[in-house]
């Protein structure tokens, strides 16, 4: 696929090709193969280094497979190498958390990316909790754990550089993502895959049938599309940048916004020295009460 990419587009010098695997799903051979066809970046979900937290979330990997294959990776001669985690699952502890962050640090990885878990309606886990057979997940266990999470990636020399999102320099930041919140355009290609081009979003059909059938016959995939205005892509803007270190310039903020700045900078909640700079960044606290931030400075109202 990515040979097809590469004689039907071009690629541009340097550029990154992400991929993501399942850890179980791989070997040293699997990776050398993804390197010798030209990717530079593979994530790896781990969620957690607990056999226990791993039932919970319903991972089916071993404990220590996920950082194996981070360190295969990498001897493989993978550019960057990132493992996933998820924390606040009912039934972990502080001390799982802790494992899982000597687990990935002990791989190597020059890429971390952590997400407090969000229980979807509908799934398994939805109804186990439900039924009370596990505790909901607590917002204040998943802040004190993300602080954790923070403190021990910043001590390694991984440094935040969007909210759930850490890395061992700029170089190592993630551009795939980075063009997704700094509101870039992608095309998507794929049963499921989503495009973006100049505030309009189309996704394609999710069957793989369907998908082949309707190329076959030269008509689109395209199963939906939205239209932004601007009052959206606004929304979307403030939204994104501001989850990121180098944050908001206050250019993009009318009146009302800046004021509601200069209020959460008050709250503690952006960092005063990057505000009279011109831009609004979160400080930690700031990143624990992000969504509310951004809902202060589109309303102009106090976070």
């Amino acid at each position: 696929m990515l040979a097809a990419v590469r004689g039907t587009f071009g690629l541009a010098p340097g550029a990154e090709v992400t991929t993501e695997a399942n850890p179980e799903s791989t070997s040293p051979e699997f990776f050398a193969g993804l390197v010798a066809a030209g990717f530079t970046r593979v994530s790896l979900g781990m969620q957690s280094a607990a056999p226990h937290v791993l039932r919970v979330l319903d991972r089916r990997h071993t404990p220590g497979r996920a950082a194996a294959a981070a360190r295969e990776a990498r001897a493989a001669g993978f550019a960057h190498v990132n493992l996933d985690l998820i924390y606040a699952t009912p039934g972990e502890t502080d001390d799982d958390l802790r494992a899982s962050l000597d687990t990935v640090l002990a791989a190597g990885v020059d890429h971390v990316s952590a997400y407090a878990l969000i229980v979807e309606d509908g799934t398994a886990l939805a109804r186990r909790i439900a039924r009370g057979e596990l505790p909901a997940p607590d917002d204040d266990v998943a802040a004190a754990r993300y602080e954790m999470l923070d403190d021990r990636l910043s001590a390694a020399g991984l440094g935040w550089y969007e909210v759930s999102n850490w890395a061992a320099s700029p170089a190592t930041e993630c551009r795939h993502n980075l063009g997704y919140w700094l509101d870039g355009d992608w095309w998507g290609l794929g049963p499921g895959a989503h495009s973006h081009l100049a505030g309009a979003r189309w996704w394609n059909v999710k069957h793989p049938a369907r998908y082949a059938a309707l190329l076959a016959a030269g008509e689109s995939p395209e199963a939906g599309r939205e239209d932004l205005g601007a009052d959206e892509r606004h929304t979307e803007r403030v939204m994104l940048r501001l989850r990121l270190a180098s944050g908001l310039p206050l250019a993009l903020l009318d009146d009302a916004g800046r004021a509601a700045t200069a209020r959460a900078a008050a709250d503690g909640l952006l960092d005063p020295a990057a505000l009279a700079a011109g831009r609004a960044v979160l400080t930690r606290p700031g990143r624990l009460l992000a969504d509310r931030v951004v809902q202060a400075l589109l309303a102009g109202v106090p976070a």
